[in-house]
């Protein structure tokens, strides 16, 4: 059931008498409800605002049910639409369904029926936020959330290729959850009991990551006191990710092209020859096909990289996962921080729905995490999100909100806030704040922000 005293239902039906009959009775019923006469109406209805469930007829003058349906949810997915019409058929019935209604009634209408299956609607919706996961959990990395057709194709693939010791090229937008894709593809294979090390190319200079990639001997360098092993040693028997492989330079792409194809290294400034046997994920959001034509990328390191190639859909080619994500932040980050959060407010998951999100799955992550510090009542509403959201939704943002009350409160918003504005980039948003990356992210630890 919705988290609002009285659920909103939308009800859509040419018929002026039927729609004054089912409004009297939904009002015995405990919902509040509004009408439209037509499916141009619904469409414009739901563009407005956000509606628990909606209940409509199929014929109708302008626009019919079955066209409402399609373009109500490529609005907002996430609201249940129960069908009904005087013209039974299991074709229109089957067609309902496969367009994506939540359920299919015939006039005259059934009242406990009717009752019970916008009842049920809601209270899918509301297993829905409830969900957060397309398959089964791995280790401690957390979850792939979603159920849309991608991430159904994503969660395929991952199961495939999983088992397999192919090198794997992860695409996708910054902020998609590519590194979530890695984890998933290590700890749904056989080297599950092997590490899985993380490296992020473009955090290091190059000098920086050939040491950190192969390790170095005493006195290779300057302030290099001891022998140090690198990732691929550490990661001997598991699994290394290398993300952001599309900047590293042409002298570290034929150091890791040797590596690939003699399963071999030498550390920094040392002469031994270390045989590794590591499996190598990597991800990128630029196109390295693009880079291998400019000269900037060597083809046959690409082709390497690319045995099986992943693609991470971006968040607005997933749109109906977005009410399962945002539930799903707003429990954790509250269990984090223990705050008592009731949900997301109708209103709220509406603007949340329809945001288009560039910075996609964590910029998502990032507004849920303010929104659950900065939230005043007991829901999550519009007026916790960030300004940008709030302007994009023709809300002049709360200034009581971004008001801070101690300085360390203030230190927290402004590092949120500029996470926000360089899509969770780490290293950016130190050079932003004139901090280092250590002092930020010594800064995220002690503010419990992830």
């Amino acid at each position: 059931m919705s988290i609002q005293a009285k659920a909103k239902v939308l009800i859509v039906d040419d018929e002026r008498v039927h729609r004054f009959m089912l409004r009297s009775m939904f009002a015995e019923w405990g919902w509040d409800t509004t009408e439209a006469d037509d499916g141009s109406t619904a469409v414009a209805a739901v563009e407005q605002g956000p509606f628990d469930a909606i209940l409509m007829d199929v014929r109708m003058t302008t626009m019919d049910g079955m066209e409402a349906l399609k373009r109500i949810h490529a609005i907002n997915p996430a609201i249940p639409v129960v069908i009904m019409t005087a013209f039974s058929s299991v074709d229109s019935a089957v067609a309902a369904i496969k367009q994506g209604a939540h359920d299919y009634l015939t006039k005259p209408l059934d009242f406990d029926r009717l009752r019970t299956t916008i009842e049920v609607a809601m209270g899918h919706r509301q297993r829905d936020a409830d969900a957060h996961d397309i398959g089964q959990p791995f280790g401690n990395d957390g979850h792939i959330i979603g159920k849309s057709t991608p991430m159904q194709e994503l969660w395929e693939m991952i199961v495939l290729v999983a088992p397999t010791e192919a090198t794997v090229l992860i695409n996708g937008e910054s902020g998609t959850g590519k590194e979530l894709v890695a984890a998933a593809l290590h700890h749904n294979s056989q080297r599950i009991k092997g590490p899985l090390v993380k490296v992020n190319c473009a955090a290091l200079v190059e000098t920086l990551l050939e040491s950190e990639l192969f390790g170095h001997e005493r006195g290779a360098f300057t302030g290099a006191d001891r022998r140090r092993e690198g990732r691929f040693v550490q990661a001997q028997g598991g699994t290394l990710f290398l993300d952001e492989i599309g900047v590293t330079s042409p002298g570290m792409q034929a150091k890791l092209l040797r590596v690939l194809q003699e399963h071999e290294l030498q550390r920094v400034g040392g002469q031994d020859t270390i045989k590794v046997d590591v499996r190598i994920l990597c991800a990128t959001n630029c196109d390295l096909e693009g880079e291998v034509a400019a000269g900037r990328f060597r083809e046959d390191l690409y082709y390497r990289l690319k045995v099986v190639e992943l693609w991470v859909p971006p968040l607005r080619e997933r749109q109906g996962d977005i009410p399962l994500l945002a539930n799903y932040f707003c429990r954790n980050f509250a269990d984090k921080n223990g705050r008592q959060v009731g949900g997301i407010t109708p209103e709220c998951m509406d603007v949340l729905n329809r945001y288009p999100w560039p910075g996609n799955v964590r910029e998502l992550e990032h507004s849920i995490e303010r929104g659950v510090i900065l939230m005043r009542g007991e829901y999550l509403d519009i007026g916790a999100l960030p300004q940008a959201i709030q302007r994009w939704a023709g809300i002049n943002p709360s200034k009581e909100v971004e008001e801070p009350s101690t300085l360390k409160e203030a230190e927290r918003i402004l590092i949120l806030k500029t996470l926000e504005e360089t899509g969770g980039n780490r290293s950016e948003a130190a050079r932003r704040l004139q901090i280092t990356r250590k002092t930020l992210l010594n800064k995220l630890k002690s503010y419990n922000i992830s």
